[in-house]
């Protein structure tokens, strides 16, 4: 059997950061730099990402390259112009992170943002090297502009206030890195790169920074990842799904991103479907024609006989219509790999696709990757998961969370990201009072629904502490100066001995026969809802005549049913002090004479 031949391929580099922070500013600015010049061999763009030639890299960084004191021996570096949190959630091969590396874009003088928070998160739990771009350094005030600088030579043109600031901003950065538990430095004060966070400062729109952070990509690339960048080149491909489109004259492409191996015209390839592995013949494999002839519609792709990773690729092929974003591509060129392929795509859906149909909440997700993500977060919450699946949130979803909430309101709910809500999956969400919680934030998502969690079961304990009796013992007092009215109602002075009491709450004898209702609670001269432990007040009961049913000195029972020991003891537990265990069990004593449910009390 011939050897393969291996070879390192360009390493793929993840753009992530909050919105305007300056991800396509950046891959703007790192493709313009060659393209306007239009020379040979320059920067290609590929079907989602942007393919920069070593060349370019060399070009541009100028002498910096020789900071890493040897040769880069990297093709060129393959940025996925995908920009954003939610693209790079789809990015998924093997449980794993599809990109290499990746430059985390974070505006200076904004600092931490939502997506910047979300974005670190993902970083880490894909445990996906990266580099910090801290961008907009020209807002700086009195900022002095030379375009495409390096940073290092731009920084000597800048007066004391202006290095002040940056400093200053660079601090609070370190600061909030080492908050998320990263040690972080300015790329040129980090003493070792496996350990400590490189913070480049730069700004896209003008290209200041941007050589340092291209050598600084290609130099960590190779140095920590030259392993992992070494691919079979003969071997049949496998890569991931990144996007679903229709195209016009083609039907339904995909769009790959290819990280191994060789894919070519005439292979049969194994995607990942809704409920199956999806096995299809290529059709056409394209690229968009270079930057600047992009202008005609008609002209968008070029047919290619085959592409080498790492790469960006638009695959023409029947039967895509069901293939799921996020899943494996896997070249196969015999029957038994398309068996094994299938089989490893099923096992690999299965692992993220939940379906339980025990008691939980409703996932829905964009791609395989997102969904991946948002499930093992609220695993690790110990939130439950009924179903997780990929797609908008559709009318099936919402009945099946209405089942759920039968049963239990709190997980009765659909959560959705990167994703719509289908309309006749509103109108009876709305009419059901289903709620549907959807965003593009992972963690935002999450604290949103644990929000509403919390307001429901402070809602639903107001309306039980409203509407529950709590257990008390009253005694009245022995002297018959504290009767102050005999009937219509009954006024007498009373000691709390145990629990609390109420305006309401009939009041029951030793022998467990009813004397009256609590109508008023004075204390001194005020009324009042509550009277506890060791309170001694004034009450007004309704029903009872002092002397007939009632007599000084005589202990009396709050009333209690079968439902208000339920709620207390499993719904209002916490709501319970000490003295009301005293009461309900004082009270269980006098009701177990009539009925045995009260003597387990």
């Amino acid at each position: 059997m011939r050897k393969m031949t291996k070879r390192i391929r360009q390493p793929i580099i993840a753009v992530l950061g909050h919105v305007d922070h300056g991800k396509t500013t950046l891959l703007d600015r790192i493709r313009h730099t060659n393209v306007a010049g239009k020379e040979a061999g320059g920067i290609t763009q590929h079907i989602g990402a942007t393919e920069v030639p070593i060349d370019v890299v060399k070009q541009l960084a100028g002498p910096l390259i020789k900071l890493w004191k040897g040769e880069i021996k990297l093709p060129g570096l393959l940025f996925i112009d995908t920009p954003g949190h939610e693209a790079f959630t789809s990015l998924r091969a093997r449980g794993g992170s599809l990109a290499d590396l990746a430059v985390l874009v974070v505006d200076i003088n904004e600092g931490f943002q939502p997506q910047t928070i979300e974005s670190i998160e993902i970083l880490r739990r894909y445990r996906t090297p990266f580099i910090v771009a801290a961008n907009k350094i020209d807002r700086i005030k009195g900022w002095v502009i030379e375009e495409d600088e390096p940073f290092l030579i731009n920084i000597k043109k800048q007066d004391q206030r202006a290095m002040q600031e940056l400093e200053t901003k660079l601090w609070e950065l370190i600061g909030k890195f080492y908050e998320m538990g990263f040690n972080a430095n300015r790329f040129d004060r980090v003493q070792d790169f496996t350990r400590e966070l490189a913070i480049v400062p730069i700004s896209a729109k003008y290209g200041i920074g941007v050589p340092e952070l291209l050598v600084l990509i290609a130099g960590l690339s190779q140095k920590y990842l030259e392993e992992k960048l070494k691919i079979e080149v003969e071997g049949p491909a496998r890569g991931t799904i990144l996007e679903i489109r229709e195209e016009v004259g083609l039907g339904t492409t995909i769009d790959v991103i290819i990280y191994d191996g060789t894919l070519r015209k005439d292979d049969t390839i194994v995607v990942g479907g809704k409920d199956r592995a999806i096995v299809t013949k290529i059709r056409a494999l394209l690229k968009p024609k270079p930057l600047d002839e992009i202008r005609d519609p008609r002209f968008r792709f070029d047919q290619v006989d085959e592409v080498t990773a790492a790469a960006g690729v638009k695959i023409a092929a029947p039967g895509l219509e069901e293939a799921l974003a996020g899943s494996p591509v896997i070249a196969a060129r015999s029957e038994e790999e398309i068996e094994k392929a299938k089989q490893e795509i099923l096992s690999q859906i299965q692992s993220v696709v939940i379906n339980t149909g025990k008691i939980g909440v409703i996932v829905k997700a964009d791609t395989l990757g997102s969904l991946e993500a948002l499930s093992k977060e609220l695993q690790e919450k110990g939130i439950p998961i009924r179903k997780a699946d990929v797609g908008n949130i559709s009318k099936t979803d919402v009945m099946e969370a209405l089942s759920v909430r039968e049963e239990e309101p709190k997980y009765g709910v659909v959560l959705g990201f990167n994703v719509k809500v289908n309309e006749d999956a509103e109108e009876v969400a709305n009419a059901k009072g289903v709620p549907i919680f959807v965003g593009n934030i992972i963690y935002k998502l999450i604290e949103d629904y644990e929000a509403w969690v919390k307001e429901e079961e402070e809602k639903r304990k107001r309306e039980l502490l409203k509407n529950v009796t709590f257990p008390g013992v009253i005694r009245l007092y022995p002297d018959e100066r504290y009767v102050f009215r005999r009937s219509k109602p009954a006024i007498v002075g009373v000691e709390v001995l145990e629990g609390r009491i109420r305006p309401g709450v009939t009041l029951i004898k030793e022998t467990g026969e009813r004397v009256g209702v609590i109508k008023s609670i004075k204390n001194k001269n005020d009324f009042v809802q509550e009277a506890k432990k060791g309170d001694a007040v004034a009450i007004a009961i309704e029903g009872a005549i002092v002397g007939r049913h009632i007599h000084p000195g005589e202990t009396l029972y709050v009333d209690l049913s079968k439902n208000d020991v339920i709620i207390l003891a499993k719904q209002l537990k916490d709501e319970l002090e000490e003295t009301d265990i005293k009461a309900l069990k004082m009270t269980a004593k006098v009701k177990a004479k009539e009925d045995p449910f009260w003597k387990a009390v």
